[in-house]
């Protein structure tokens, strides 16, 4: 058996874990309002009138406001100069200053009402303060079409000359280079989700189910301090690991499957999502193999990022590697189907991305993961996912990769 993996009990490893959280510190209020001043900037340098921001991630990066969108428009109005106005349902306004970290006016409608009347409404006030009656308005990326498409129509019915472009070179611009508070509670998400990795390792045992490793893993995250639990959970045992995201049908452990575990919880908002591969009995000689190609394509994707090159060149320093071992060619399988990773802050999944194509220069403060997972359909998969942030010097680890295949978790390293 591999070192670390079985021999416990769900009892005994939930019976160590204690809460990681007490000393987190939350965004300041201050670091909130840099935010702000800096879309403005970017606002101004991109000639952008107004920013409209939906709930959702977006909204609490800049404001701290927590709010999930839905088909009631809840949002804030961010103009390139002066104090942003929020948008909210009139019943909901009591409730939104209580989520509120950044406090502001806040405009609103009444059911029978349009908000796409109020939004347009409010950025023509703000277009008649600059003596203008036209400009651009930029969206959030990830505002659903249907609201889009009212502003639009309420930008014509008000006669007001709008040009409406997405919001991502403010959204993104400010928000894929973490700072170091963003860096300090991604560190702990990671920190946590690790532990509850080396736990869950041990309370595997032939027939275990993966809704029982599923909850064991809730469970142990909310010990350690997440208020949710996971924010979400893979496990995936033999065959069926060869598919990144799951199967209909899971099946149960037994002896030489090879178990993938990907999960992670929030902190603060902030996520980890942290992968390890690794055999329940002892790994034969092909499930070495590709572990060791697994791990090194990881090394080699780490080792390309550097200052200034493009993201792409992690996934193709990754690719390229596993090419010469006979995976591939490009997305095919056996081998890497998917990028090599992804930034990750607010969402799990976020700017930029490490894959080919995308050209954006590595700078300190991004934040990534780095998972060139293998695929083998029919036989099983390795995915060996940790997380890394830019610094002026270069990459460092968030989690330190798995040691190997016989300890992963490198208890005798």
């Amino acid at each position: 058996m591999s070192i670390g993996i079985g021999g416990s009990t769900v009892e005994i490893e939930l019976n160590k874990l204690t809460d990681m959280t007490t000393d987190v510190a939350p965004i300041s209020l201050d670091e909130y309002q840099q935010r702000i001043s800096k879309a403005q900037q970017l606002m101004r340098e991109q000639n952008i009138s107004a920013l409209y921001l939906n709930a959702g991630t977006n909204l609490t990066y800049f404001t701290g406001t927590v709010w999930y969108s839905s088909e009631r428009l809840v949002g804030a109005i961010l103009p390139a100069q002066g104090d942003l106005v929020y948008i909210a349902p009139w019943f909901e306004v009591s409730t939104l200053s209580g989520f509120m970290q950044v406090k502001s006016e806040v405009a609103s409608w009444h059911e029978h009402e349009s908000p796409y009347q109020l939004v347009i409404t409010v950025i023509s006030d703000v277009l008649k303060q600059k003596n203008c009656v036209h400009g651009t308005i930029a969206v959030d990326e990830s505002t659903a079409f249907f609201a889009v498409d009212g502003m639009i129509n309420a930008a014509k019915d008000q006669n007001l000359s709008l040009a409406f472009t997405s919001s991502k070179g403010i959204t993104a611009g400010c928000r894929m280079i973490k700072s170091a508070s963003e860096i300090a509670l991604l560190q702990r998400a990671k920190d946590m989700t690790m532990v509850v990795h080396r736990a869950v390792a041990k309370i595997l045992t032939v027939g275990i189910t993966t809704t029982e490793v599923t909850d064991f893993i809730n469970k142990a995250h909310r010990k350690l301090g997440a208020p949710k639990g996971s924010s979400f959970c893979i496990v995936l045992f033999g065959q069926d690991t060869a598919y990144p995201h799951g199967v209909k049908e899971p099946k149960t452990l037994d002896t030489n499957d090879m178990v993938l575990i990907d999960t992670g919880c929030l902190v603060q908002g902030y996520n980890s999502d942290i992968t390890r591969s690794y055999v329940f009995g002892k790994a034969n000689e092909k499930q070495r193999a590709v572990w060791l190609h697994e791990k090194t394509a990881q090394a080699q994707g780490f080792t390309a990022a550097k200052i200034s090159s493009p993201c792409e060149t992690v996934d193709i320093a990754a690719r390229d590697y596993l090419e010469t071992q006979g995976y591939g060619p490009d997305y095919q399988v056996p081998g890497l189907p998917h990028r090599t990773g992804h930034g990750v802050g607010l969402d799990i999944h976020e700017w930029p991305y490490l894959v080919r194509g995308d050209k954006t220069p590595l700078a300190a403060g991004m934040c990534f993961s780095n998972e060139p997972m293998l695929c083998l359909y029919g036989e099983f998969g390795v995915r060996l996912e940790d997380h890394f942030y830019m610094t002026s010097s270069g990459p460092k680890w968030f989690s330190e990769p798995a040691h190997s295949i016989d300890d992963p978790f490198g208890y005798e390293a």
